[in-house]
């Protein structure tokens, strides 16, 4: 496996990794250094490499083809650490994140199977089209392009097409509920795999544990990356803060100090990092950025959720809870105590809501979580 070390990638492949080592393969898992404890909870092997990608500081550029130009960079530096560790004992597959380039580009150079594990949504028939197409429009996208292809062409890749190499894996496994797929029905599925979230044990570890009286418990989470948020805090203590019933889990990240929120209601605990699948699995409701690991983790639960995007591909994905009937959308400017409190009276207390939610946690357990996705890797060994 090689991935990136971003805490948000690396989380969705745990349990896969750790089943496929169960099975009794020789697993190892190359990625940075910050990833190292995380991946040594699977019991695979750690394959060190020296990361560019900007993680630690969480400083994205915000233009998008900026953004993919740091992943391009992270590419072009990686192969070479992945080549003096993987020419001399190579892997029968190589699986992938979808940041991670430089390793089909090593397998496509070894001649050797691929397959991406994606922790977000893939390609469908007429992705090109309606989202690459407007993308490489953009202002430094032809550099971007010619970059990539002159890359590709120098690297030992069979692929040479900078859109099929990034956006059309040969083989993938989506770690994602179909439900949160837009376009599902133009999904190749003999190219892709939905297997749901793969959380295992990650959901039944004993991190957190509902107060004794507590009648109804709220989640409040924005992720990993996008939490220097004080403001949205406080405007949730101020929301949820003392509400007749309600324990609040809160939780900020590591970019804010406590004492930026002000004064802590006796109803509201707050943690710099929370085990969140143990706690959505006996939570009511869950305040979310819309991450994909989110709605995913939410949806196995059957939480109904309040979908606050930051950034990226959470706006899409906030609508698309929506359009499920699970959750209501707050954009970070109409999220007020006021907002915030009305919207998770009316939504749990809506019959339709908990039905939709009970409806979706039985069909995203059903897609089989990580014994499925290691029997679609374990097709691919010779």
């Amino acid at each position: 496996m090689v991935g990136i070390p971003a805490v948000s990638h690396v989380l969705p492949s745990l349990e896969v990794i750790g089943e496929l080592v169960a099975r009794g393969h020789r697993v190892t898992y190359a990625n940075g250094a910050a990833a190292a404890d995380l991946v040594a909870s699977t019991g695979a092997e750690f394959v060190p490499y020296t990361s560019t990608l900007p993680v630690a500081d969480n400083d994205w550029p915000e233009d998008p083809i900026g953004a993919m130009g740091v992943f391009l960079d992270d590419a072009i530096g990686m192969l070479p650490q992945l080549r003096a560790f993987y020419d001399d004992d190579p892997a029968e597959v190589y699986l992938y994140d979808i940041g991670a380039y430089a390793a089909r580009a090593l397998a496509e150079s070894q001649g050797r199977p691929c397959v991406q594990l994606s922790p977000a949504i893939v390609a469908w028939k007429g992705y090109e089209e309606e989202v690459a197409a407007p993308m490489l429009a953009l202002p430094g996208a032809d550099a971007y392009q010619e970059r990539f292809t002159r890359w590709l062409a120098g690297c030992g890749a069979t692929t040479t097409d900078p859109a099929v190499f990034s956006g059309r894996p040969a083989r993938a496994v989506a770690l994602i509920p179909s439900a949160m797929q837009p376009n599902l029905e133009g999904v190749d599925t003999d190219v892709v795999t939905f297997t749901g979230p793969c959380l295992g044990g990650r959901a039944e570890q004993d991190g957190w544990r509902r107060p004794d009286g507590a009648e109804k418990v709220l989640l409040v989470s924005l992720g990993s990356a996008y939490t220097r948020q004080p403001e949205f805090y406080r405007a949730c203590l101020a929301a949820y803060g003392n509400l007749p019933g309600w324990h609040v889990v809160l939780q900020i990240g590591r970019y804010v100090d406590p004492a930026e929120l002000g004064v802590i209601p006796p109803n509201v605990e707050a943690h710099a990092w929370v085990p969140q699948p143990a706690i959505l699995r006996q939570a009511d409701a869950f305040v979310t950025h819309a991450g994909m690991g989110g709605c995913g983790e939410g949806l196995l639960a059957g939480t109904p959720m309040i979908a606050v995007p930051q950034a990226a591909d959470q706006f899409m994905n906030a609508d698309r809870l929506v359009a499920l009937g699970v959750a209501r959308r707050l954009d970070p400017p109409d999220a007020t105590p006021e907002a915030l409190r009305t919207t998770l009276l009316d939504l749990t207390s809506n019959p339709t809501v908990a039905r939709r939610t009970a409806q979706l946690r039985t069909q995203t357990q059903a897609e089989g979580g990580a014994p499925r996705a290691a029997e679609v890797i374990e097709s691919h060994l010779p």
